[in-house]
């Protein structure tokens, strides 16, 4: 059963039908697309060459303390800080567990940089 062509057109990294991404090339002469069954000819992956890269963010040692000349920075929520009591606390989140647990948000006093944690 031979197929028609694409009436897309994309990347060889996608199904041009219906925009899943496509299997690696193996040994047989096709590349099938998992979801929609659309396949292309493997001599169109000849001579393509792939490159990948890998960037890695510095972490700023000095941006997780705070000095007294640092201003907070983050969105403002209405939180009392239980350590000087003033009304207004900046927050930020991050994943420090697996993916499949919530994340930890750190609330920052404004006034007196009183910092706590609450995981979600």
């Amino acid at each position: 059963m031979e197929q028609a062509g694409s009436h897309f057109e994309s990347e060889l990294d996608f199904c041009p039908e219906c925009g899943t991404v496509l299997p690696l090339p193996s040994v047989q002469d096709k590349v099938t697309c998992p979801c929609c069954f659309f396949f292309i000819d493997v001599r169109d992956f000849e001579r393509r060459v792939i490159h990948t890269s890998i960037t890695f963010n510095r972490i700023d040692a000095t941006s997780s303390t705070m000095s007294e000349g640092n201003a907070v920075k983050g969105p403002l929520i209405d939180r009392r800080c239980p350590q000087c009591g003033h009304e207004g606390m900046a927050y930020h989140t991050r994943q420090m567990r697996s993916a499949d647990e919530g994340q930890t948000v750190f609330y920052t006093c404004i006034q007196c940089k009183f910092q706590e944690k609450e995981d979600s």
